[in-house]
This record gives C-alpha cells, sequence and structure tokens, in this order.
C-alpha cells in the first residue's frame, strides 16, 4: 500500500502491521511515540487511547481474546512502556499474541544517563525478562522483519507477546522500503532474535 513518496520507519512498521490485517492498536499518543500514530489514519487503523498505559495493555490482551487477533500496544519510552508490562505478563502466562512498540533511546545513546525525558535505565531488558522475545531495531528493515519474525511466532509456535523497540532517531528517519518487503508473509520459522 503505497501511500506516501517519502515514509518513516513508524510508517512502514505500522504498514507492515495493516498488511497482517492489524486494524486496531492501544495506547497513548506521546512526545516520543508519535511516528507510530502518523500513519494509522492513512493506512485505516484505528487508535483505541486510553488514560494510562496498563489499560491500553489489557485492553489489548482483551482484544486478543475475544477476536483471536494479536493485540498491538504503542506505548512511550521508559514508564509508558513499565506500565504496559504487567499486562504483557498476564498475555505471556496465558499464551495470547501481542506486540508491544515503543521508541527507545537513540542510536548510540543507549545507556548514556543523561537525564532525557522517560529515560530508563534498560527498557529492553525490562521487557525481554517478560516477554517471548525483545528486539532492539537499528534499521528499517530489522523493524520490518522484527514484524515479520512475531507473526511467524504466532502462526507457527505458542503465541505469546513480543516487545518490539525502535531508536527514536530511527523512528522518525525516513526510509525507501520497497511495498513488497512490508507484504505479510506466509508462516514460517522466525528469525531468533
Amino acid at each position: 500500500m503505497e501511500t506516501r513518496a517519502a515514509r518513516t520507519t513508524g510508517w512502514v512498521l505500522i504498514e507492515t502491521l495493516r498488511n497482517y490485517g492489524v486494524d486496531t492498536v492501544f495506547g497513548i499518543p506521546g512526545t516520543h511515540n508519535l511516528e507510530f500514530y502518523r500513519p494509522l489514519t492513512a493506512l485505516g487503523v484505528h487508535p483505541v487511547t486510553t488514560r494510562h498505559e496498563q489499560g491500553a495493555g489489557y485492553a489489548a490482551d482483551g482484544w486478543s481474546l475475544q477476536t483471536g487477533k494479536p493485540g498491538v500496544v504503542i506505548t512511550t519510552s521508559g514508564p509508558g512502556l513499565l506500565n504496559a508490562l504487567s499486562a504483557a505478563g498476564t498475555a505471556y502466562c496465558e499464551s495470547r499474541p501481542m506486540i508491544l512498540l515503543s521508541p527507545g533511546p537513540a542510536r548510540g545513546r543507549e545507556f548514556a544517563d543523561v537525564g532525557t525525558l522517560h529515560e530508563t535505565k534498560d527498557q529492553l531488558g525490562a521487557a525481554s525478562a517478560i516477554v517471548e522475545w525483545g528486539r532492539r531495531v537499528q534499521s528499517a528493515e530489522e523493524a520490518v522483519q522484527a514484524v515479520h519474525d512475531a507473526f511467524a511466532l504466532f502462526a507457527t509456535g505458542r503465541p505469546r507477546p513480543v516487545y518490539i523497540e525502535v531508536p527514536l532517531d530511527l523512528l522518525e528517519e525516513e526510509t525507501e522500503l520497497p511495498a513488497e518487503s512490508l507484504a505479510a508473509r506466509a508462516p514460517a520459522a522466525a528469525t531468533a532474535p
């Protein structure tokens, strides 16, 4: 679905989710995650906003339980992600598919401890302790591959939540990935994180 000439990593990640049939996401728009929200209307994805990320996580888990589709949660970095992890823990225990998307520190700024907004010591480590796998992507190609791997897990393995962290600078970076790389794939074994 080619919708504009220049798209960001956040855009192509959401477009790939849409190609897998994701039509609803849960979360709270915030300063750092706007590139996840920007393409939603153009791509026909309905955002359900909540007052707290924990509520977004449980709404996504309930969505998965009722529809059989993966629940998708978009959080802000740091505390926003941490608030949603209790719902991911429930989804993990109950073997329900969920994708948590969050921005992370800009590339090269991990563990910088400089007091940036929503700075957390190791949000990838925190999420990885609760979900089936967590991945901090380093390129638009890796972000799209993480979505493909999540759906491969949901189709061929035990469906459990996954976490995809996109560095803030990468989330906003423009990419020219071809539409065919964003297309849903037939289930195959997932790439190891």
